[in-house]
């Protein structure tokens, strides 16, 4: 008989072993799930919720991960590069350009242009300068022409072709596009032939074969006078910064161009008064290449434009960006110094193993064209979110006032949580007097006026604190004045699970107050209080942002969401520069939405009802 109740035992249990039963009875399995399990299992059987959970992680992780590896520079701002729509293609050259054979290559503000050795001008980049005026859109005399040279400036192109025809295109309202009577004349004629031509901002620059200097465009913020009686049929360089120039004489010496103008560019130093072969410039600098290759620099340089370093080999030719010089060497390879915010003086590999026979660069951009006719680039590809209304890039603002803002939110919302749990628990299980003290608090602080309280106190602080010290500020007064609603729904499960059994054998033990209150109610009460907090942490940053949006919360250059948002505030950026304010508000947009959806899907999942089947 023990035999048979031995055979069976085993038997049963290798049958549970190896072939379990596909269901379990549902009071039984009610059983084997714990609480914590069936809110969790509720929860993930709601695919919106799950899938607002997933995408609020992937953003609280991409904007606190992200800003290790995303540089934010507080000082940033370049009048070039204000409004930049999204993209990477301030490189991206026409293949045909290269196909072709390369002429000629102008670097813009944000735009290039090219020529090719069969006349053809090609246009790239971000070339659109207004809502009507596009720089790639090429008049049709352009087109038809056989150009062999192009300047690009920052908001108007100069083209002319062998016959010594001029053509401007582009933004005219300083006089950018209008030619001086003689250049007006010779298009007619065609006298003298063109050799050179640059184009600033706002002003423009010719040289002929006869060694003669033409220059035009905005009288008002350039000196255009010169001695041109002494100085006409012995120019052969010249180079224009972004307010001033200076020419090159056949002797060899550099003399300023403006001679009513005292800029530091016009100061010409010794060494640039003898054995100059050709001129390069930046925005505020000039580089003369001496006959025995040495580089002569002098202006006002910001970027390290001065410092020249040494080279291996003898100087054929120097090029000048917005902040950077790039060098030619006689060997074939090339030097870059100065500012290397967007790679514009990391030379590639290509480009340091090939042998380069022309070279071109300007504003953040560089090209060389090697021996086999390719084209090797580098620097300021463009921006993948685009850039304000002050040039600053807007990926790395979006990264940074994330955190910033989503970091003011939770840290406000645990200072709520701290204060409304506490005094909710503690007027819930006294009662009495102190819970009417508890809640005439309560009371007094939700009748404050939240944003009304927080612009005084803003307005009241002024520069008295810092930037750090504000933020904490509002942390603290986000978490001060929000914590009367979680105190009176912590106040009212208290009032509910006080005289519940497990309370009440508690006491019978002699556990103290303190410890039910805080270690047997609150984590029994906490689970209905978690939507709460959750809704909580969402209106947190909001809040945060609309004090920032009305300027009231951190302060520029400081980036939030919300002052981000602030930036965007008009009628002109709305409709022209979409994308100052489209990525911002759609990610802060998506963060609430899915705290929001968090929050419903737990309220389900803690609910009760939700469990019958």
């Amino acid at each position: 008989m023990e035999n048979k109740k031995k055979e069976f035992f085993l038997t049963r249990w290798i049958r549970r072993l190896l072939f379990p039963n596909k269901e379990l009875d549902i009071y039984a399995e009610e059983q084997m799930q714990s609480p914590f399990r069936l809110v969790v299992k509720n929860y993930f059987s709601k695919p919106m919720s799950v899938v607002a959970l997933v995408v609020f992680i992937i953003i609280a992780l991409f904007v606190f991960i992200a800003p290790n590896f995303v540089y934010l520079d507080l000082g940033e701002q370049d009048s070039t590069l204000v409004n930049i729509a999204p993209g990477y293609n301030m490189l991206k050259y026409p293949k045909a350009l290269e196909q072709n054979g390369v002429q000629d290559i102008s670097v813009g503000n944000n735009y290039s242009i090219g020529v090719d050795k069969e006349g053809n001008t090609y246009v790239w980049g971000k070339s659109k300068v207004t809502k009507i005026i596009n720089l790639a859109e090429l008049p049709t005399d352009v087109n038809n022409a056989q150009v062999i040279g192009v300047a690009a400036g920052a908001d108007h192109a100069i083209a002319y072709d062998r016959r010594g025809t001029i053509y401007a295109w582009g933004s005219d309202r300083l006089n950018q596009c209008t030619l001086p009577k003689e250049l007006q004349q010779n298009n007619l004629t065609h006298t003298f032939k063109i050799v050179k031509a640059e184009a600033s901002n706002q002003f423009s620059g010719v040289l002929t074969n006869e060694n003669r200097f033409f220059i035009w465009g905005n009288q008002n913020f350039v000196d255009f006078t010169y001695d041109k009686e002494q100085y006409d049929g012995h120019v052969v360089d010249f180079a224009l910064t972004n307010n001033s120039f200076v020419l090159l004489l056949d002797s060899g010496k550099v003399v300023k161009g403006g001679e009513h103008a005292s800029t530091t560019v016009q100061r010409i130093p010794e060494k640039a008064e003898s054995g100059v072969v050709s001129l390069a410039s930046t925005t505020n600098t000039v580089a003369a290449l001496k006959e025995d290759g040495s580089i002569v620099v002098w202006g006002a340089p910001t970027k390290r434009e001065n410092k020249v370093p040494k080279f291996d080999s003898k100087v054929v030719k120097i090029v000048g960006g917005r902040y950077h010089y790039t060098a030619l060497l006689e060997d074939g390879s090339i030097v870059c110094w100065g500012d290397d915010k967007y790679g514009q003086t990391t030379v590639p590999d290509k480009a340091e193993k090939a042998n380069v026979e022309a070279l071109y660069a300007g504003s953040f951009q560089n090209y060389a064209v090697d021996k086999d006719g390719n084209i090797l680039t580098w620097g300021l590809k463009g921006f993948p979110l685009g850039t304000d209304n002050l040039g600053r890039n807007v990926y790395s603002r979006l990264v940074n006032g994330g955190k910033m803002t989503m970091t003011i939110g939770a840290l406000s919302v645990v200072i709520e949580i701290i204060i409304g749990v506490i005094l909710g628990g503690i007027a819930g299980y006294f009662g009495g007097v102190v819970d009417m003290v508890v809640m005439r608090i309560a009371e007094v602080v939700s009748s404050m006026p939240f944003i009304p309280f927080a612009m005084i106190l803003s307005a009241v602080m002024g520069t008295k604190v810092s930037i750090e010290q504000r933020m904490y500020i509002i942390m603290i007064i986000l978490g001060v004045l929000s914590w009367p609603g979680l105190c009176r729904l912590v106040r009212a499960q208290m009032f509910s699970q006080r005289e519940m059994e497990y309370v009440v054998a508690a006491k019978a033990l002699g556990v103290k107050e303190r410890k039910i209150i805080f270690s047997h109610i609150i984590p029994n009460v906490m689970s209905v209080c978690l939507v709460s907090i959750t809704l909580a942490f969402g209106t947190a940053m909001l809040t945060e942002s609309t004090l920032s949006y009305l300027g009231f919360g951190v302060p520029l250059p400081t980036p939030t969401w919300g002052n981000m948002l602030t930036g965007a505030n008009n009628s002109i950026t709305i409709q022209n520069y979409w994308w100052n304010w489209v990525f911002v508000g759609s990610i802060f947009g998506i963060a609430c939405i899915c705290i929001n959806l968090i929050g419903d899907g737990l309220r389900d999942a803690l609910d009760p009802k939700s469990n019958r089947r």
